[in-house]
């Protein structure tokens, strides 16, 4: 008798929960990036986000904090309510942080609901047009007999950019200088006008300038060169697999999220994936959606697992801190 009365009791909890998922959502909800405006993660997020508005009736707003090594961000979400309307796309870098702090004010693991893995591309290393060299090798061969290190940008000590970085450096047996940034967009102001050598961008970032003449490319983290830029070496081929590094891109949620609503928001994000425009934008940049395995919540959450045992044994390894420029 007492458990039956319990079911009834908790009926109207549950419907309630499944009405609640079934209105989500009633009003605008808020999408955090955790860098400035203008750079790659940023330009991901807007054209999600526009596809989700459309779809849900309600507008999904992109909020950029940026700072802390991307946990300013991290933390605001993970406090927030679970209830839809806080959402986060992160990339490589969320999975490094794990290892890169001693003490992060959430736990990474515990604290986010995976959603979806968004998509995904090799990083490019990028050099100002003035630059002596021409091609890897020629690259290799400066960067040794400079009497200076070359000055590396970085979007932030554990993003994707400053760990391909360090291990191109140690691929080549060559010191560099990190520069940090706040994010991709003003290193590519500061490259354009001749302040710092190198930094590993992403092709959406960069094929432009590229075509125009207005930077160099030297190398490409893909196994395969990239039809985008023609005559650029693989990274993997010259120095090995450590340098086959994909730049990915992720959507969660605060833990204890209700299901029906991350479901919700996963069958959007696949409708999204497979729009006609936005494959069209990816493929002429270098980006492509994640297979759909991947693109589920439980196979983002499996991913972010698996990175962040890849990046943390690199980390450990290599003695890499978060205070390290």
């Amino acid at each position: 008798m007492k458990k039956y009365i319990l079911a009834i009791a908790l009926c109207p909890i549950f419907a309630a929960g499944a009405a609640h998922a079934q209105a989500y959502p009633t009003h605008p909800v808020t999408i955090i990036v955790p860098y400035p405006a203008g750079g790659p993660t940023d330009q991901v997020t807007r054209q999600i986000a526009s596809k989700l508005s459309a779809k849900f009736g309600q507008q999904f707003i992109i909020e950029n904090i940026s700072g802390g090594g991307t946990n300013i961000a991290g933390q605001r979400v993970a406090r927030s309510a679970p209830d839809g309307y806080t959402l986060f796309v992160h990339n490589l870098q969320i999975s490094a942080n794990v290892s890169l702090y001693k003490s992060l004010p959430f736990d990474t693991e515990k604290d986010f609901t995976p959603i979806a893995m968004l998509n995904s591309n090799p990083l490019v290393l990028v050099g100002r047009k003035a630059l002596p060299a021409k091609t890897l090798p020629e690259l290799a061969a400066w960067m040794k007999s400079s009497p200076t290190p070359a000055k590396m940008g970085h979007p932030g000590v554990g993003a994707t950019g400053h760990l391909a970085a360090f291990l191109l450096a140690q691929a080549m047996g060559v010191k560099i200088d990190n520069i940090p940034y706040r994010g991709a967009a003003p290193m590519l102001q500061d490259i354009l006008g001749g302040h710092i050598d190198l930094f590993f961008a992403t092709p959406q970032q960069v094929v432009g300038q590229f075509r125009s003449g207005d930077i160099k490319v030297f190398g490409i983290t893909s196994k395969e060169p990239s039809p985008l830029f023609p005559g650029v070496e693989s990274f993997v081929k010259a120095y090995g697999p450590k340098l086959d590094i994909a730049f990915w891109q992720m959507m969660l949620a605060p833990a204890g999220t209700p299901k029906p609503i991350i479901t919700a928001l996963d069958t959007a994000l696949q409708e999204a994936l497979a729009d006609p425009e936005i494959l069209k934008v990816w493929a002429a940049s270098g980006m492509s959606p994640y297979p759909k395995a991947q693109r589920t919540p439980e196979g983002a959450a499996a991913y972010l697992k698996s990175e962040i045992k890849r990046w943390g044994d690199v980390i450990r390894d290599n003695h890499i801190e978060a205070s390290t420029q």
